[in-house]
């Protein structure tokens, strides 16, 4: 028996990076996970990228799971409800772990600029979809949880405390999940459900990987053959299928309750569960971080 056999997921926001990553760790644990996303075979989002919700369901069946894909708008209130619909007549209500991992700010921020200089639309745009966004879709899938008396939402951000991130409007949307999970903990603690915010370190994603001009295969190239202190700490990231397996351990973990409400690190999850990443690595971006100031 696998430790997540027979439970339902819905990963919002699982076309790629840390989404997808979360996405496969919980179906390889067994459970059903509804993945959703607004990029679809055929037909991508604006973001313009080639990753699929369709991929992501492949790769959890493939894994042990069982992969869903359905698309949807998470910025849109009639899209969300309607999915959470169909999990009530499909799963007859079973909704055990419900993941916002909802973001689409990569080419929304504006680096090395204060706030009243950057674009207030793009800046909006960004709380959108990494705020209002994740509302959205807690509002209608807690209700499930709340009738059963069980689950666990989870709020995917960067970073662990409520510190500046370099930028204001990045800081906001990354800022408020962590609240948004810590709030959220102190409404459905008297229903059994708990809330969490996690993070991943140095994420390797699709789109890290293009922006060093590297492929999975061969990372490690970019940190050899450059003496730029970024690409330096490069060599400390993670691949999104690390915090995924860290996700599928704490959801199966017997004392869940008792962490509602707090952030959880992929370094921490690694160090309590003994997580390995898919490379054999076991990145600890807190420790680097420390180390070099930065955290």
């Amino acid at each position: 028996m696998k430790p997540l056999e027979g439970k339902v997921a819905v990963v919002a926001g699982a076309t790629r990076g840390a989404g997808r990553g979360i996405a496969v760790g919980l179906g390889a644990a067994g459970a059903t996970v509804y993945c959703t996303g607004r990029s679809i075979k055929g037909s991508p989002s604006d973001l313009g990228r080639s990753e699929t919700i369709d991929e992501t369901a492949e790769l959890i069946t493939a894994s042990g799971g069982i992969g869903i894909p359905v698309r949807v708008d998470h910025t849109d209130p009639s899209d969300v409800q309607a999915l959470f619909e169909r999990i009530k007549e499909e799963r007859e209500g079973q909704l055990d772990i419900l993941v916002n991992n909802i973001w689409g700010g990569e080419k929304l921020s504006e680096w090395g600029k204060p706030f009243w200089e950057q674009s207030l639309g793009n800046g909006l745009l960004m709380q959108e979809r990494a705020v209002k966004a994740h509302l959205i879709t807690s509002y209608y899938g807690a209700p499930l949880m709340v009738a059963r008396g069980q689950g666990l939402i989870i709020e995917v951000t960067d970073g662990i405390d409520y510190r500046y991130r370099g930028n204001l409007f990045y800081s906001l949307a990354k800022i408020s999940p962590i609240h948004l999970a810590e709030s959220m903990a102190v409404e459905l603690k008297p229903h059994n459900v708990a809330a969490i915010a996690i993070t991943p370190g140095f994420l390797r994603s699709e789109e890290m990987l293009e922006h060093f001009k590297v492929t999975e295969a061969n990372w490690q190239d970019a940190v050899n053959h450059s003496d730029d202190p970024n690409v330096v700490h490069f060599s400390q990231s993670e691949t999104p299928y690390y915090i995924g397996r860290g996700v599928a351990a704490l959801a199966a973990s017997a004392d869940l309750m008792s962490r509602t409400g707090l952030v959880f690190p992929s370094w921490t999850m690694s160090d309590e569960f003994g997580i390995v990443d898919v490379d054999g690595r076991r990145p600890h971006w807190g420790s680097y971080a420390k180390e070099h100031g930065f955290l």
